[in-house]
């Protein structure tokens, strides 16, 4: 396994696979890596011929007051856990490098970049889009992996390429959670123990949300308010949203008929977490 901080050196070595014929996926992260990441590594192992993990902190995906210096940074370990999950080449440049001081270009992705997650985190999915597009560009890989558990970001994600003809495929895997249902994140390392046991509530909640819609129960504003009672019986959790929208549009969906995308987020002490479902409404 390689580690390569330079952009002309990474697309040096993906010259010289692509002369070999192979097949090249991306697992584009931020570090900190964890089960949750380790899956979607393994998925691209299995599927293509060579595996490249991308870590890199991104700041323009980061708001004044949050966490970008404070966000766990562990080459040593992520290093370690990508030898032995059999990535090829990690690719770890550095600010200066994607980023040059006369940099002027930004990726928006319309409708979709201002709603849930967008809404409470202005320019987010703009630095998000545009730091994938770069690295699209940099590594040109076949296809590109990336966790449902930021169902949001892998929507956009899905729609920029569409838009831009990007010659990418994105596989959106399944959130990979704790034994009770916590979805792994790296800021679950944030927590202190009592907020971690009421994390789960998250889980619970969404998992009241499935149970509803399974059992016919179409309205949205019920289940929501299902959900809210639930997480508000935990001292430490404080609601930012929860929303049921369409898959496409990701706009509010009033009578369930068809797919929807359950998401929300909420702080647990002074640490903010996401989670969601996709539930289908049964037929009738």
């Amino acid at each position: 396994m390689k580690i390569i901080r330079g952009i002309k050196r990474v697309q040096a070595a993906v010259r010289d696979l692509r002369k070999q014929g192979e097949t090249i996926g991306i697992v584009p992260t931020m570090g900190a890596l964890h089960a949750g990441h380790l899956s979607l590594i393994k998925q691209a192992r299995r599927e293509n011929d060579r595996v490249i993990v991308s870590i890199f902190v991104n700041p323009t995906q980061f708001g004044p007051n949050e966490d970008f210096k404070k966000y766990p940074r562990s080459l040593r370990a992520d290093s370690l856990l990508c030898k032995n999950a059999g990535v090829d080449i990690i690719f770890h440049p550095g600010v200066g490098q994607v980023y040059a001081k006369s940099y002027k270009t930004h990726v928006i992705v319309e409708k979709l970049s201002d709603v849930l997650c967008g809404e409470f985190r202005p320019g987010h999915f703009s630095g998000v889009a545009t730091i994938v597009n770069k690295l699209f560009n940099i590594i040109q890989p076949d296809v590109a992996y990336f966790g449902q558990k930021d169902a949001q970001q892998a929507i956009i994600i899905q729609q920029m390429t569409r838009d831009l003809n990007m010659p990418v495929r994105i596989r959106l895997m399944p959130i990979v959670r704790e034994p009770d249902g916590l979805a792994l994140s790296s800021r679950n390392a944030y927590l202190n123990a009592e907020q971690r046991a009421d994390a789960k509530v998250l889980f619970e909640a969404l998992e009241k949300a499935k149970t509803m819609i399974k059992q016919g129960t179409v309205n949205s504003e019920k289940i929501i308010s299902a959900m809210r009672r639930i997480i508000q019986k935990k001292r430490s959790a404080r609601i930012q949203y929860i929303e049921i929208v369409d898959l496409d549009e990701l706009r509010p969906v009033r009578l369930i008929k068809d797919k929807v995308l359950v998401a929300l987020a909420v702080w647990i002490g002074n640490t903010r977490l996401i989670d969601n479902i996709i539930v289908k409404a049964p037929k009738h």
